[in-house]
C-alpha cells in the first residue's frame, strides 16, 4: 500500500503521491540527494501547513507558494496544484484539501524512508 503511494498509483486507483520517476530526475538518481530532498520536504511541511492556519492572508500565499515550489521539486504534484488554489484564495476547505494531501505526501516519504527489512 504506501509502495503503491510512490510509484503509480494509490489503494484508491489515483495518482502516486510523489513521483518517483520525477525525484530521480530532479536528483540526477542520487539517492542520498532523493534522501535529503524528502526530508527537507517532510519537515518544511510539517511546519508550512500549521503556520498557515493561523496567519493572514498574504502570509498564507507566501507560505503556500514556498509549499508549492517544494512539492513540485519531489514529484507531489498533488500538494503543488492544491497549494496553488490556496495561494490564489485562501479558504478553510481548500486548506483543510491541502493539508489532507500533506499528509498524504508526508505518510508516503515516510515509507520511502523505512528501512527495509531483509
Amino acid at each position: 500500500m504506501a509502495e503503491a503511494a510512490t510509484k503509480g498509483g494509490d489503494e484508491k486507483g489515483g495518482e502516486a503521491a510523489i513521483d518517483r520517476d520525477h525525484l530521480a530526475r530532479m536528483t540526477f538518481g542520487d539517492k542520498a540527494l532523493e534522501r535529503e530532498l524528502l526530508e527537507l520536504f517532510d519537515r518544511q511541511a510539517a511546519l508550512l501547513v500549521p503556520r498557515m492556519r493561523d496567519s493572514d492572508a498574504a502570509s498564507v500565499a507566501a507560505l503556500a507558494h514556498t509549499l508549492k515550489g517544494s512539492a513540485l521539486g519531489i514529484g507531489a504534484s498533488e500538494v503543488a496544484a492544491m497549494a496553488a488554489a490556496v495561494e490564489q484564495h485562501q479558504d478553510p476547505e481548500r486548506l483543510s484539501a491541502l493539508g489532507r494531501s500533506v499528509e498524504r505526501v508526508r505518510m508516503a516519504i515516510a515509507a520511502m524512508l523505512a528501512p527495509r527489512a531483509n
